[in-house]
């Protein structure tokens, strides 16, 4: 197919796929919303640094307003927070028989199938490091696992050409007939990643740190109680065990699991979350509220309480409003009821 590859959203995650894919030739587009990141892209290259690869690459880049014609296959890499309105902008530069790939954080396949439908939905999870560093330059700090699937049914021809174009991107790309298994996996090791971003210790200092780790445990079995709820089993990578959080699993399994994710992200040149940057260094909005409220709304949907879910948004809020800081102390208060209250 000669037609481009539409990537709406090129930060961390669709600037990497954008850059690898047209340096192997792929047809690419890129979309994205800050003007001199897309001027650097299709003028000067985006630079990709890094262990894992350091390139420079010339990539087609626009504005939203100045998109023309209909894509058959879009990715979508955008913030979950951003996702309903990338939706209504895309819509109409959607092909009839086309579909859109959330290579995204959370469970944005259910609004992209709400929005589209789900036979205009395809499901992607993506666990490598990246960090968007300003207009044109983008860190790829580590591999991690890749996986694409259907979010209803088999793979078809259309997963499999996408799961080849991954392939470019990770070798060891997955092709999955349970994408959800991957997405919930993603969600439990996600908000232990969040609770990270309430200090400005590393991702590994967090997951060592003696007094943190039961909350790290709490956080994880949370969610995967609401995935086990939904009749899904969390499936695990990159040290992630989510049987080891599972209900009724011994705390042994959980705590040998938090140190593989300790070991896992030792090695990353990436050593905090993206959450934190937002937080730390962009001043802008997280994930959070989208994310983990939506896993906390599913909850309630089964009478699930989830504390530590609650807490976390609220002090990741109380974070983005300036009403307190990213420090150990904020961590802490994790564990108070009254946090955030």
């Amino acid at each position: 197919m000669t037609q481009p590859v539409l990537i709406w959203g090129a930060g961390a995650i669709g600037g990497v796929l954008g850059a690898l894919w047209a340096r192997a030739g792929v047809p690419v587009l890129m979309v994205d919303i800050a003007a001199e990141h897309v001027v650097a892209c299709r003028d000067a290259g985006l630079a990709i640094t890094g262990p894992v690869e350091s390139f420079r690459q010339r990539v087609p880049a626009v504005l939203p307003g100045e998109l023309e014609g209909r894509f058959g296959r879009i990715v979508l890499a955008v913030k979950a927070q951003a996702t309903a309105g990338a939706l209504q902008a895309l819509a109409p530069h959607l092909a009839p028989d086309g579909f859109v790939l959330s290579a995204q954080n959370g469970l944005n396949e259910r609004a992209i199938a709400a929005r589209l439908g789900a036979e205009r939905t395809m499901g992607a999870f993506v666990n490598f490091g990246a960090d968007w560093q300003g207009p044109g330059e983008i860190l790829f700090g580590n591999r991690g696992a890749v996986v694409v699937g259907e979010i209803a049914g088999p793979p078809r021809p259309r997963t499999r050409e996408m799961h080849a174009l991954l392939q470019i991107f990770e070798p060891a790309a997955e092709l999955t007939e349970d994408i959800w298994a991957y997405l919930w996996g993603k969600l439990g090791y996600g908000a232990m990643l969040f609770a990270t971003a309430l200090t400005h210790d590393t991702m590994t200092e967090c997951f060592e740190h003696p007094r943190r780790i039961p909350l790290l445990i709490g956080l994880a079995r949370e969610v995967t109680a609401v995935a086990a709820a939904e009749g899904v089993v969390p499936r695990g990578f990159n040290g992630f065990d989510p049987a080891a959080f599972a209900p009724g699993a011994p705390e042994a399994a959980a705590r040998a699991s938090i140190a593989a994710l300790a070991e896992w992200n030792r090695h990353s040149a990436k050593p905090r979350t993206g959450v934190w940057r937002d937080l730390a260094v962009r001043r802008r909005r997280t994930e959070a509220d989208p994310q983990l409220t939506d896993i906390a709304a599913i909850a309630r949907g089964h009478a699930i309480p989830t504390p530590l879910l609650d807490r976390l948004v609220r002090l990741i809020g109380e974070i983005e409003a300036g009403r307190r800081e990213q420090s150990g102390a904020t961590f802490a208060a994790l564990a108070a009821p009254e946090a955030g209250a």
